[in-house]
């Protein structure tokens, strides 16, 4: 929900400040640079070195000798990071595009932390690596299982983007100039329906705004494959139908009318879904 538009206003700001940054959008790895981890550790630095529109050095750095994790680090160490004044901040979006090729998503991550780990050492690599300003964006629907000492998601600062809320809700109506569309019941009529899922509140309030229905129309088709929200209510189905786990544990949160407790995983990915919602430690 938002998490790429986060990015690229946190990207613009680093830039104001004088920063370096490079955006890799792991959706643009087609699979066979995903076919083992130096094709993806050799894409990766190209498309860094092109951004930084720097000469691509890859060969002349990488030593296979060294393993290529090393390598990897070598041409950042000695190349990219060395070259540069400013400090840099490099984002990786869509990094679950990683997390169904596991040989490559445990040695990457594995790279991640060690550059993190790196960069508070007070000798002149750490002063190298402090450059580096990392960004790793990525839904939550699932991680492999990671050791906790190989991930760099138990490090640095983590946001988990929440809902909006009502008064959120409220000013992004006044922003599409509906304001006076919105009465409280119309508004309240909308929350019901949506809650405060950014995307699905940008899809009802950009579809009133063109006028091409009315809130009645779209709160009666929502549920429906006539319905603007049909192609996400069909992810969310693929998602249950694929795990016989996730699709009981939804059954039970949805038969009852009261707050019910779950596995820790289910729980988990059913959150991440946006299918149920935290209530001290049940679920609704």
């Amino acid at each position: 929900m938002g998490k790429t538009l986060l990015l690229e206003k946190i990207l613009d700001h680093a830039r104001h400040q004088g920063y370096e940054t490079v955006k890799l959008d792991l959706k643009l790895a087609d699979s066979s640079t995903l076919t083992d981890l130096k094709t993806f550790l050799h894409w990766l630095c190209v498309n860094v070195s092109d951004s930084l529109d720097v000469k691509d050095l890859v060969d002349e750095y990488w030593q296979e000798s060294l393993g290529l994790n090393t390598s990897c680090t070598r041409y950042f160490q000695r190349y990219l990071l060395s070259n540069i004044d400013s400090s840099l901040v490099f984002a990786i979006d869509n990094f679950e595009r990683l997390f169904e090729y596991a040989n490559i998503f445990s040695e990457f991550c594995l790279l991640l932390r060690s550059w993190y780990e790196t960069a508070k050492q007070g000798d002149r690599m750490g002063k190298i690596w402090k450059k580096l300003r990392l960004v790793v964006v990525n839904s939550t629907e699932a991680y492999p299982t990671l050791d906790i000492n190989r991930s760099p998601f138990n490090v640095g600062l983590a946001i988990e983007l929440p809902e909006f809320n009502q008064q959120q809700v409220q000013e992004m109506v006044k922003l599409y100039e509906l304001g006076g569309y919105f009465g409280e019941e119309r508004l309240s009529q909308l929350i019901k329906l949506v809650g405060g899922h950014p995307y699905l509140l940008n899809e009802a309030i950009a579809n009133l705004k063109s006028q091409e229905t009315s809130l009645e129309e779209l709160i009666s088709l929502a549920p429906t494959e006539q319905g603007i929200f049909s192609y996400h209510l069909r992810q969310q189905l693929e998602s249950l139908q694929s795990d016989s786990q996730l699709k009981e544990g939804y059954a039970k949160v949805i038969i009852v009318d009261k707050p019910v407790q779950l596995n820790p995983e289910i729980t988990f990915k059913l959150h991440s879904l946006g299918l149920v919602k935290i209530v001290r430690n049940d679920w609704n």
